[in-house]
């Protein structure tokens, strides 16, 4: 379990001497899956393994077991299997890993975790900060609203401990520990990396793509000091949120639909790659081992599991009958929060960018059109016409 990048590299090189037939060399960290496949090219044929597995958990996974995502060959996995399966963690006693596919597809998967654990990280702190710089209230307060929240649709390790930050007093002074937190936000790579991966294979991973370019916002700390003094004059509204029921019910459902399309964008890109790397990746599977140990488990995997029963065909969970009708329901919501943050300038990236994906996929003719006609312009100087027929034509305009 070692940091990736080239160090990994040269353990594998001093462990190569010692290595006899059918041993297993297993990288556990968190890896760019495209060194993975590359480290498993080079043990092909050779009668030793390399396995590139994702564990998620942190401490407490490391403590009272992760989830855990298996990739290489399945013979390396029929070994590794009984070994693994007593040290994952558990959910109504099933252990929470799985084989996952061939060479990179452990450490793939692992990445698209971290990819959505972002998203649903900035969401959360989107809604926090409405709470407090849009309706004013204190971190307290805030937790509570969070710790009810986790006991419905909501309910997940990230909600749970999102109250309990908010609930953390500081010792010297008796304040909220939260308010003395620095607002630069670090990461690791994965998160990028997930990014990189969906840009590279034509998927829209829009609520992702915000969530890691928040990060870096956050981490330019100096130049956001001095960008706030040159636009001191333009105030974040007040009275734009309330902090009524009502209100909160609203941040609620906003929460919920964003979340659902975070995990919608994760699962396009699963897919997308499964079929680019022939995977085959088992999706429900997928759902089924993140339910423990890993950061982004939550109740909303269930529904995930459902959808994909019996080996069924999702080509987006949008699309998917249970997650349509509460899109339905709650897309209203998400919509009122964005436009009201935009009005009170409150920035909330993750949330207006899971709005506008389902806006884009939801519109049956977009703008799209005006985009090909531009980029034919300055190319071919032609233009592609669709007819009533469905079929595209090339046409020349007038000179």
């Amino acid at each position: 379990m070692l940091s990736a990048g080239s160090a990994v590299d040269e353990q594998i090189a001093q462990l190569q001497p010692l290595l006899e037939d059918g041993d297993i060399v297993i990288d556990a960290g968190n890896a760019d899956f495209n060194d993975t496949r590359r480290r498993n090219a080079l043990y092909d044929g050779t009668g030793l393994h390399f396995v590139g597995m994702g564990v998620s958990g942190g401490e407490s996974g490391a403590r009272h077991g992760p989830s855990i995502m298996v990739g290489g060959s399945a013979e390396a996995w029929t070994r590794l299997k009984p070994l693994l399966e007593p040290i994952a963690a558990k959910y109504d006693g099933s252990p929470c890993i799985d084989w996952l596919g061939t060479d990179g597809a452990g450490h793939f998967v692992k990445t698209i975790h971290n990819g959505i654990e972002y998203a649903d990280m900035q969401m959360i702190a989107e809604i926090y900060a409405i709470l407090r710089d849009g309706a004013g209230q204190g971190a307290g307060d805030i937790g509570a609203v969070f710790a009810d929240w986790n006991t419905r649709g909501l309910s997940s390790y990230l909600i749970e401990i999102t109250a309990s930050v908010l609930k953390e007093v500081d010792a010297e002074t008796g304040k909220p520990l939260v308010d003395f937190i620095v607002d630069e936000a670090g990461q690791k790579g994965t998160g990028r990396w997930s990014v990189i991966e969906a840009q590279k294979l034509g998927i829209g991973a829009t609520a992702l793509e915000a969530a890691v370019a928040a990060r870096c916002v956050s981490a330019a700390r100096a130049m956001r000091l001095t960008a706030a003094g040159i636009y001191d004059d333009i105030p974040v509204e007040s009275g734009v949120f309330g902090a009524t029921a009502a209100d909160i019910a609203e941040l609620e459902s906003a929460l919920e639909i964003a979340k659902i399309v975070a995990y919608a964008q994760g699962y396009a890109v699963l897919d997308a790659a499964s079929k680019e790397f022939g995977w085959d990746l088992p999706m429900g599977e997928i759902a089924r081992i993140w339910r423990a140990g890993c950061i982004i488990r939550s109740v909303l995997l269930q529904d995930i599991m459902q959808a994909y029963a019996g080996g069924a065909k999702v080509e987006n969970l949008l699309l998917v009958p249970a997650f349509a009708d509460r899109i339905k329901a709650g897309q209203g919501a998400l919509r009122k929060v964005v436009a009201k943050a935009a009005a009170a300038g409150i920035p909330v990236p993750a949330l207006s960018s899971a709005l506008a994906y389902f806006d884009d996929l939801r519109r049956a003719r977009g703008a799209a059109n005006l985009v090909q006609g531009q980029r034919d312009y300055f190319g071919a100087h032609t233009f592609r016409r669709l007819d009533r027929d469905g079929v595209f034509h090339h046409i020349w305009p007038e000179a």
